[in-house]
């Protein structure tokens, strides 16, 4: 087993090439044969098959993805028509992304999750870093909002995001159950935005 995924996105989607970085523990090095980190990061990364794709056509196949990122369909279906859909597919779809025009140079990260078993190796970052590398010419700030939670924001923030404002009473006011993440009910909508030029 690895632990402490240090994961590093560096990127050139034109040319579609991906460097992934990844610290491996001690013991999964020893176990390795060939003593090459490079050699783990491979097997789990796949680099060489590893695509993204825009979605323009039944966005709602990936509906249990983007459930995990906000678990009230109606609210889903608010911004998905209008929103660009891009999914990460390394030997399946390990993760995908919703993102939609805010107007005033804003686009809006509104839905981004990873299958249960593949968080925590970078795919969401790596999809982070490929839309504001997309649209870095477009707009001039990637925001996203997310309720303060202690799983989501330190992400964020790792992934270049500050905090910018707080929607009070967002997830009371407009979901019709509480929501739960850690065991703390989510109430106040926390913008973070990450500029682009």
């Amino acid at each position: 087993m690895t632990q402490d995924f240090l994961c590093c996105a560096k990127s050139d989607f034109r040319r579609n090439t991906v460097c992934i970085a990844r610290k491996a523990d001690k013991a999964q090095c020893k176990k390795d044969k060939s003593g090459s980190v490079l050699r783990v990061i491979e097997q789990v990364y796949r680099p060489h098959t590893m695509k993204i794709a825009e979605i323009t056509k039944n966005k709602k196949k990936y509906l249990s993805l983007l459930l995990l990122a906000d678990e009230q369909e109606d609210m889903i279906d608010r911004y998905l028509d209008r929103g660009t859909m891009f999914v990460l597919d390394n030997d399946g779809v390990k993760s995908e992304c919703v993102v939609t025009d805010e107007g005033s140079g804003v686009l809006e990260i509104k839905n981004i999750a990873t299958a249960p078993k593949c968080q925590g190796l970078g795919y969401g970052r790596l999809l982070i870093e490929y839309i504001a590398d997309k649209y870095k010419n477009d707009f001039s700030v990637l925001q996203v909002g997310t309720g303060d939670s202690p799983l989501t924001i330190p992400f964020y923030e790792k992934c270049g995001f500050v905090r910018s404002y707080i929607v009070k009473n967002f997830f009371t006011d407009n979901y019709d159950h509480p929501i739960y993440e850690c065991g703390i009910q989510l109430t106040d909508m926390i913008y973070l935005q990450r500029k682009l030029t």
